[in-house]
């Protein structure tokens, strides 16, 4: 049963029930990522220098490539965004990571589909032109408080290729879950935890697939999540 788009008759605990089972059949076999550990995840990242693009070439991989399966939605390629155009930067329809992301990316997706679940990306990697961008935007709206608040990042772990937007979907219709609130909803009904009944089960299950491969969720976003990598850079590499 479907409506306005989005799955309400999922078998949760079904899926829940597979999940758990997977994940003590593999919990032995995987490496505790670097940032499982961590505190919170902070809106901004350090001052850093941007990076080469030779280094972004190098280092920056399509999602796409590396499981065909997962699906993509690259928002800030057009005009459905919260600034209603295209950021700079964004000159193709693609979700790149850094390729150690890109590949737990790949786990993840390959979890979920043991319980009939899929992934679906809104934005990966960020050039650094479109974050100054997405600030300007918040300047000149008057919308300030959307920096202090940690819903825009004045420097994005996106812009070092390893934050990614994403949520679930059904692989076979395509048709995302009802997650609470639309992408990019700045409100405290977009905080991971806020949330109730089907809803939470669902940001519970995204939340711990994601975890499982290393992954952190920002709790301010229910879609947002980093991955660690040390000595990390920023690039403004365009995405084509």
């Amino acid at each position: 049963m479907t409506s306005n788009g989005l799955i309400y008759a999922m078998p949760i605990r079904r899926w829940l029930y597979s999940f758990a089972i997977l994940a003590l059949g593999s919990c032995h076999q995987r490496q505790v990522q670097p940032n499982e550990a961590a505190g919170a995840v902070p809106v901004n990242t350090p001052e850093l220098s941007i990076g080469p693009p030779a280094a972004a070439e190098s280092l920056l991989v399509d999602v796409q490539s590396l499981d065909s399966t997962i699906q993509v939605d690259p928002r800030y390629a057009g005009a459905d965004n919260f600034t209603g155009a295209p950021l700079p930067g964004y000159e193709a329809p693609r979700a790149l990571l850094r390729r150690e992301a890109a590949l737990a990316l790949t786990r993840v997706q390959a979890r979920l589909r043991t319980g009939g679940l899929g992934l679906l990306v809104y934005d990966g990697y960020r050039p650094v032109r479109a974050t100054l961008a997405m600030v300007n935007w918040a300047e000149r709206t008057g919308r300030r408080d959307l920096l202090d608040d940690g819903y825009i990042a004045r420097r994005s772990r996106h812009n070092l290729g390893l934050a990614v937007d994403l949520t679930l979907i059904d692989p076979q219709s395509g048709t995302m879950l009802d997650m609470g609130t639309p992408f990019d909803t700045f409100s405290e009904a977009a905080h991971t935890a806020n949330a109730s009944g089907r809803v939470l089960s669902y940001r519970r299950i995204l939340v711990r697939a994601m975890e499982s491969e290393g992954f952190q969720n920002y709790e301010k976003e229910w879609w947002h999540f980093s991955y660690h990598i040390p000595g990390a850079t920023p690039f403004d590499q365009a995405i084509r």
